[in-house]
């Protein structure tokens, strides 16, 4: 089988938003506690922090963090988790029927992402809450001193402000399971109420209107125009979620959910776009789609699960090496949608749905899952500008039950500072395939990093830490040309210096 793909520098979707490869953390079985904060571990900081961890997450790079839910943050009360913590009250907490003792809370998250080097995204309560506690919190983050607020979070030690730009306005309000769900018209007032009291205190906060928990919703659709209807002129963002399984254990099928991925934003988009020409506003907005995995494998021991324990083994799928290919997929999708998709979240970073595991004792104490592989290589090298296929691309496709879905899912990014052009290819076909790709408006001088992730069992998983990358040796530069060998069911990267 053949595939081709042209490009030219000059023919660009969009610069890259560096927040597209962002993630999430979640008050949730153990991706706090024994995830990220376990002050007994061997690796523990001064800070309760584990360092094995801060090791893994810098590998990926990953630029924002959303947090503390997700489910949890709609029961949450952000005061519980500041102050000394021999005096932080101990919760029910209602999302995940867990014990939260809330020795991990908003000043720890702040410490903990200045040491992976990443900045917050965070969720504010609008389930049990609401406006006076959304603004409240603004000013105890972001007011430099002299109120109430801004003076408790520096007795609280921290003199600066933390100065959070990235703000979500409460988490899937369209779904019954939430506490404090809401209709579509009750959430959208309600946003823009919350918005207009949040930026007031701090103008310069962009926030995430909650748009559809997934597009099976029976509301989805209705529920973005109806929200956006209310609250335009308030947000900047409108996020989407989705999670993809493979019950029906059907590879091709399951590879083929890229394409629903990519209709689900251009819909959202669309829906966005109508909004803004009724309203003949001028104003775009732009998508957060700040839940994004693959999720299913841990359902029936979740179901197992005892209620009311503090850090219960919750949603730890161990992912095999099909989803991985669909992660890949689902990456390259969300770079040819770099135009409107700003901010990403690969849901979620450690232990649940996560591409880091950790073990409380033993070696390894952290692993890598088989999604940790293509998710870090975008998370570093998917920068810069994404560049659209030109006329001239060709792609066998097959045909699944609701998509004709293409073999190969292939992007290619232009990093000037780089000087790189890198290209990143999924094969979904079980036969080896010769790649082709020409890259206008540039010389092309030597390739400087080519890798694939290919050869496995695609129901194998990665406890053993015995998957890794590999180097693609198959790949030749012949002029503005680049052919490449791609072996069945793998994911590549093909870095390659440039002059434009």
């Amino acid at each position: 089988m053949k595939a081709t793909l042209s490009v030219d520098l000059t023919n660009e979707i969009s610069e890259i938003d560096p927040r597209l490869w962002g993630s999430f953390t979640e008050h949730l079985g153990r991706s706090i506690y024994e995830g990220i904060y376990q002050p007994n571990h061997e690796t523990a900081d001064e800070d309760g922090f584990r360092e094995d961890v801060i090791e893994a997450v810098k590998k990926l790079k990953v630029p924002l963090i959303r947090y503390p839910g997700g489910n949890f943050v709609s029961g949450y009360n952000w005061q519980d988790g500041i102050g000394p913590k021999d005096q932080r009250p101990v919760r029910l907490d209602l999302a995940w029927r867990s014990v939260e003792t809330n020795q991990f809370g908003l000043h720890e998250f702040i410490k903990w992402c200045q040491k992976v080097g990443a900045t917050p995204d965070m969720a504010v309560n609008l389930g049990t809450r609401g406006i006076d506690e959304a603004r409240n919190l603004v000013e105890y983050c972001n007011f430099p001193k002299g109120t109430y607020w801004s003076d408790l979070r520096r007795k609280n030690g921290a003199e600066d402000p933390f100065n959070i730009k990235v703000w979500s306005v409460g988490n899937e309000m369209d779904g019954d399971w939430q506490i404090g769900h809401q209709t579509a018209h009750e959430y959208g007032r309600l946003v823009h109420e919350t918005a207009k009291a949040m930026k007031l205190v701090d103008p310069t906060v962009e926030l995430v209107a909650c748009g559809s928990s997934n597009h099976q919703n029976e509301t989805y659709g209705s529920w973005e125009e109806t929200v956006l209807e209310n609250a335009y002129d308030d947000v900047d963002y409108l996020s989407l979620h989705q999670y993809y399984d493979n019950f029906d254990d059907n590879l091709a099928e399951f590879l083929g959910k890229s394409v629903d991925f990519d209709n689900f934003i251009s819909e959202v988009v669309a829906i966005s776009d109508a909004v803004k020409a009724r309203k003949h506003s001028k104003k775009k907005i732009n998508l957060a789609f700040d839940e994004w995995n693959v999720w299913y494998h841990s359902m029936g021991a979740d179901d197992a699960q005892e209620p009311w324990t503090q850090a219960p083994h919750l949603l730890e799928d161990h992912y095999d090496f099909e989803d991985a290919l669909l992660v890949g997929s689902l990456a390259i999708t969300l770079l040819k949608h770099a135009d409107r998709v700003k901010i990403g979240c690969l849901a979620q970073l450690v232990n649940v749905i996560a591409p880091i595991m950790t073990n409380t004792e033993g070696t390894p104490s952290v692993w890598y899952q088989t999604i940790f592989y293509p998710f870090m290589q975008v998370s570093n090298y998917g920068q810069g500008v994404a560049l659209t296929p030109t006329q001239t691309q060709t792609v066998p496709t097959y045909q699944a039950k609701n998509y004709e879905v293409p073999y190969i899912d292939s992007i290619a990014v232009y990093n000037s500072d780089m000087d790189e052009v890198v290209v990143f290819i999924v094969n979904k076909a079980k036969e080896q395939t010769e790649f082709s790709m020409s890259i206008d408006s540039a010389q092309l001088n030597q390739i400087v990093e080519a890798t694939q992730f290919a050869g496995y069992d695609i129901h194998q998983t990665n406890e053993d830490q015995s998957m890794t990358l590999e180097s693609l040796k198959t790949v030749h530069i012949d002029g503005n040309h680049i052919d490449a060998q791609l072996e069945p069911l793998s994911w590549n990267m093909i870095r390659i210096n440039v002059k434009a």
